[in-house]
């Protein structure tokens, strides 16, 4: 359970960089956003106590300022909490100022509208997950549940065998993140690091009909400065569609869109 504490203690000073001090109640406060964000039904205190390991009458008092702030709501009814609308501003806000969102948006309503299939980008905000910060929408013939925002797994799809090909991981953790995902039709675990490993060496990845079925989704990794994967464009269409593009044209043109964007957002790249 949470610990007593008698303040703020500053811990001590890395030799490579400036102090850091502890705040356990912002820390807090992002958990529960965190675990209402994630949560299919709106949550009560003891359950967002047990889960998050946190005393009740902490947890209490932090959705209690946020529920004033507008970014939790509160139903009286039923005493449970769920995530309020006050949370798009910040997230218009944070789209809208992002420099990736800027330079990737018109390239993915050019590939969408040139081989009629659906785009999105998105951007790892953890080692688990990932968000979909852009996206252009075609019609399709079955519902694609995506919308601005939307959270996955960071190790599902196309993107999930970028991630797993270019983020070197625990042999390990690597299994048992694989065995928590939700596929149509799950991969075997060999074939799935093989597949990793083919899209090391080619530099996309493919998932035909995994995750959804009857549907192919290609994916391409952005890298930062630092050679590190930080965000994927992904094209999701019908099989069928696909294969009559050609998957290698398709990846071919979405990897020449990556460069282009990365190329605009490096330092004196005109982003």
């Amino acid at each position: 359970m949470e610990q007593a504490t008698g303040g703020d203690t500053p811990m001590e000073e890395a030799q490579d960089g400036p102090k850091k001090r502890s705040v356990p109640a912002v820390t807090r406060a992002v958990a529960i956003l965190r675990a209402l964000g994630k949560s299919d039904e709106p949550m009560g205190v003891q359950a967002l106590a047990r889960e998050l390991d946190l005393v009740p009458s902490t947890v209490l008092h932090i959705l209690r300022v946020l529920t004033d702030e507008g970014l939790v709501a509160f139903d009286s009814r039923t005493k449970r909490y769920s995530v309020d609308v006050g949370i798009l501003a910040l997230a218009r806000s944070a789209i809208q100022k992002n420099a990736f969102v800027a330079v990737i948006q018109p390239r993915l309503d050019a590939l969408a509208t040139e081989f009629g299939v659906t785009t999105i980008a998105t951007q790892f905000t953890d080692p688990t997950h990932m968000v979909v910060v852009a996206l252009s929408q075609v019609q399709l013939p079955f519902r694609l549940q995506v919308d601005l925002g939307s959270r996955f797994p960071a190790m599902i799809s196309g993107t999930g065998r970028c991630f797993a090909a270019f983020n070197p991981m625990d042999p390990a953790e690597l299994r048992a993140r694989f065995d928590r995902l939700v596929w149509d039709h799950a991969p075997d675990y060999d074939r799935w690091q093989s597949e990793a490993a083919e899209t090391r060496a080619r530099g996309y990845a493919v998932d035909r009909g995994d995750y959804i079925s009857g549907v192919t989704v290609t994916a391409v990794p952005f890298f930062d400065g630092a050679g590190r994967m930080v965000h994927s464009m992904v094209a999701i269409g019908i099989t069928e569609r696909v294969d009559a593009i050609g998957p290698d044209r398709l990846a071919t043109a979405m990897m020449k869109v990556r460069d282009e964007a990365a190329g605009m957002l490096l330092p004196g790249g005109g982003a």
